[in-house]
């Protein structure tokens, strides 16, 4: 059994310095610091390829975290990337869109507390992934607190409290106890050839809907963006009273794409429920379903590295990729 740790910095690899707490340790030093023993039939490779507090990773850096992974594919039984925790759920969805069929658990986890500090959360976390990494199935998945998530499906809901990240309109995938690992609910991901796709587009604008925003600033903001995640109010639709937003965005989703998410946490957009949600259907808007607003973001991304054509967009999105809607 042959498990690679994959380093990108993070919280979990976090020092104190005259300026804060600073991802400056390797992975090696992380697992030394946790504890974690590299015998009993496993062994354990390491890989740093990145250092970075999680606020600073940007697309490009998926890429080079994708292309670690997808190297050592064929010679690991199962993969632990160690990352921030701002953007992790960021990272798994956009992983889960660009490494298709992954053959193996693929599993991001991070810490709430650097591993430098008495009390951390680290050493939890890190041992959770590793046991799934050997005991779990194939997928790209998130580890936290002894659950397992998968990485289409994760948010993070707490900005300090340990528990800080949920399955959002998804069960969780399961649980682990000490060397056991308890499913729950197994995803019906796709099978196939394992394939790497780096093809994502940055110049996405995501934008939160709120009381009296103006036509204007919606056009000046998403005038150069290639395409638009819209945040929404619960089942989805956009105002024409008074400021007529529903214009300018009727404007906009003929020549680029505008998705539409919801500020509510859990249910989705059900753009079908409301007059306003119908009206903002005709002019143009694609429901994002029941995808987290990571998924949402990520999604789009990738289906603009492959388009720009509004209805081959419209098509992607609406296409269950790796199980982040709900069908």
């Amino acid at each position: 059994m042959r498990i690679l740790i994959v380093g990108t910095g993070g919280t979990i690899a976090s020092a104190m310095t005259e300026r804060g707490y600073k991802a400056k340790l390797g992975i090696d030093e992380i697992l030394n610091l946790a504890g974690i023993e590299r015998g009993d039939g496993v062994r354990i490779d390491t890989e740093d390829v990145l250092s970075l507090d999680s606020t600073l990773i940007q697309p490009e850096d998926w890429v080079t975290i994708g292309e670690a992974v997808f190297r050592a594919l064929g010679e690991y039984d199962g993969i632990v990337i160690t990352h921030g925790t701002d953007t992790l759920a960021y990272t798994s969805s956009a992983l889960s869109f660009m490494l298709r069929n992954v053959p193996i658990p693929v599993v991001l986890t991070g810490s709430m507390l650097p591993i430098t500090e008495p009390g951390s959360d680290a050493p939890r976390n890190i041992k959770t992934a590793l046991t799934f990494a050997v005991k779990g199935f194939p997928g790209i998945y998130v580890a936290f607190m002894d659950k397992i998530m998968l990485g289409t499906r994760t948010s993070k809901v707490h900005s300090l409290g340990l528990n800080a990240f949920q399955s959002i309109n998804y069960p969780d995938v399961a649980y682990v106890k000490g060397d056991e690992v308890i499913v729950r609910h197994r995803p019906a991901l796709p099978s196939g050839e394992p394939s790497f796709d780096k093809g994502i587009e940055p110049n996405v604008t995501y934008l939160r809907l709120t009381p009296g925003l103006s036509p204007e600033v919606f056009l000046t903001v998403t005038e150069k963006s290639r395409g638009i995640v819209l945040e929404g109010y619960g089942a989805g639709g956009i105002p024409y009273r008074g400021r007529n937003l529903l214009e300018a965005v009727s404007e906009v989703a003929g020549e680029k794409p505008v998705v539409m998410t919801t500020q509510a946490l859990y249910g989705g957009v059900d753009m079908t429920r409301y007059e306003v949600g119908r009206r903002a259907l005709e002019a143009g808007v694609i429901p994002a379903e029941d995808m987290t607003k990571e998924a949402a973001l990520t999604k789009l991304m990738y289906a603009l590295g492959h388009t720009r054509r509004v209805e081959k967009v419209r098509e992607i999105m609406g296409k269950n990729l790796a199980c982040e809607i709900s069908t």
